[in-house]
């Protein structure tokens, strides 16, 4: 790909569903260095307004969009079921390519959408956006140089305010391959450690309907890391006073966490108590900061040929990951990840 004549990298938008859509826009408005070029979509009426509102033009399909000149990387915001293909056809075009988490459910079409990035040898970055916060990163900081000694216990709570539509919830692969995730990402990126064994316990306590479609809406998972060092995650689909993300590890030299921002940061103290704002709603009023953050480093990264900062393997430990608290929670046992990884 060739940046050098306009110092600028020029990024196509597969897919303008609700993330796509954001995606899309902050390219076109907000991220130094990058522009967008092109967008396209199954839904060619999707692909028309978001195209018309940013002043772009729209591709009649992927191959198109893939062989266009004025596109240096793409972003694949499609549905899960079809990133492995769109990655595999982007690193034969010779793309850079950012993708939206997962790769895949499936952690053989992971291997194969990946191979095909490491034979290309284009640069890859998947979107774990949490990487980016700034409060998150500065607990992953306090552990890498050494504040806080040697990371002993981990701790982070993710919920959300409502519950995904079911139809979501039947395509998703659950809640530890589509919300748990971005924890199991998290879990690995504040530690440095991988993970090597996997306990889950789930229950339906939110919507009956989504343990009908054979979900849990309220979960506890355990991961050991290969050091010993213990994580906990609890998800809850539904905390009614907003969305709630929370990161603490605890260390042989002291703590580091992240706390949530507050919608405001207006405080009343009257004679009936000390009120305050509620928390951001929306996971979009929480972390559009940390998507511009995500997307400066994948454009630097690009621009400069060094490797993006969320690699493949960070693509790919994750789900294995989530593949093995699925497996423990069906099966009501500790499941090792190698388990995973054996078949």
């Amino acid at each position: 790909m060739d940046t050098t004549t306009t110092n600028t990298v020029r990024i196509g938008v597969i897919g303008v569903g609700r993330i796509g859509r954001m995606h899309a826009a902050l390219l076109a408005r907000q991220v130094p260095g990058a522009s967008l070029s092109v967008v396209t979509d199954a839904l060619e009426d999707a692909a028309r307004g978001v195209a018309d509102d940013l002043g772009v033009p729209v591709a009649a399909d992927v191959d198109e969009l893939l062989a266009a000149d004025d596109v240096d990387a793409v972003a694949i915001c499609s549905s899960t079921d079809t990133h492995a293909d769109l990655i595999v056809a982007a690193a034969r075009a010779g793309k850079a390519i950012f993708c939206e988490k997962p790769v895949s459910l499936d952690l053989a079409e992971v291997d194969r959408a990946l191979a095909a990035v490491e034979e290309a040898g284009v640069p890859f970055q998947i979107g774990f956006n949490r990487r980016f916060d700034p409060s998150h990163a500065a607990v992953a900081a306090a552990v890498a140089d050494g504040t806080i000694g040697v990371p002993q216990l981990v701790r982070i709570s993710s919920r959300d305010p409502a519950p995904p539509p079911l139809g979501y919830v039947r395509v998703s692969g659950g809640i530890f391959l589509d919300m748990t995730i971005h924890d199991f990402d998290m879990a690995r990126f504040v530690t440095r450690r991988e993970v090597e064994e996997v306990f889950a316990a789930g229950e339906v306590l939110v919507d009956p309907d989504v343990g009908d479609a054979g979900d849990v809406d309220t979960a506890v998972v355990m991961l050991r890391h290969e050091d010993g060092c213990l994580t906990t995650i609890d998800n809850s689909r539904q905390a009614v006073y907003g969305y709630d993300q929370r990161v603490e590890v605890f260390g042989s030299a002291g703590m580091a966490a992240s706390e949530n921002p507050l919608a405001n940061t207006t405080i009343v103290r009257t004679e009936t108590g000390t009120h305050a704002a509620t928390l951001p709603y929306f996971y979009l009023d929480r972390y559009i900061p940390s998507y511009l953050r995500e997307w400066e480093a994948f454009v630097a990264a690009v621009s400069s040929g060094r490797t993006p900062p969320v690699t493949t393997k960070d693509a790919r430990a994750p789900l294995v990951i989530g593949l093995a608290a699925w497996r423990s929670l069906r099966e009501g046992r500790p499941v090792a990840v190698e388990e995973i990884e054996a078949g």
